[in-house]
């Protein structure tokens, strides 16, 4: 294809978010665009048993999880497996730019998600992304 969007090496999502309508409708929309969705979870403990499996190119998660748990504790695991992380949630904890890659801050569109993964994916690749939402900061 030559004036197309090149593939992307990101395509297998990890979404960690306790609010129900916001993880089914990032999950829907993410899977329309391209995305696949390897698991939806609202917990530590499911992310964790989900990053040990393997197979996940970026981990979307909130901070504040259901049964108390934490995105922190996700995005530990995720970088011991080497695994970006980028955080969507209301506040970012004070240490997240030594934890993800960035932070998408809510609430935020269906647009500006798609536009962060693309900039997160830009810097991954060592590039300077060309368009940054509104609400994301990359580290």
């Amino acid at each position: 294809m030559l004036f197309g969007r090149r593939a992307g090496k990101i395509k297998r999502l990890l979404i960690v978010e306790d609010e129900p309508l916001v993880a089914f409708d990032n999950e829907h929309f993410l899977i329309d665009i391209g995305y696949t969705v390897v698991v939806t979870t609202d917990d530590a403990a499911k992310a964790m048993a989900a990053i040990a499996v393997g197979g996940i190119d970026l981990i979307l998660s909130d901070v504040a999880l259901a049964r108390g748990s934490s995105g922190v504790e996700v995005a530990r695991a995720a970088m011991a497996a080497d695994i970006p992380l980028l955080f969507v949630t209301a506040a970012c904890p004070i240490d997240a730019p030594s934890l993800a890659i960035g932070c998408l801050a809510k609430p935020y569109t269906q647009r500006a998600l798609k536009q962060a993964i693309e900039a997160v994916e830009t810097r991954l690749h060592g590039g300077t992304p060309k368009r940054i939402p509104p609400g994301l900061t990359l580290y």
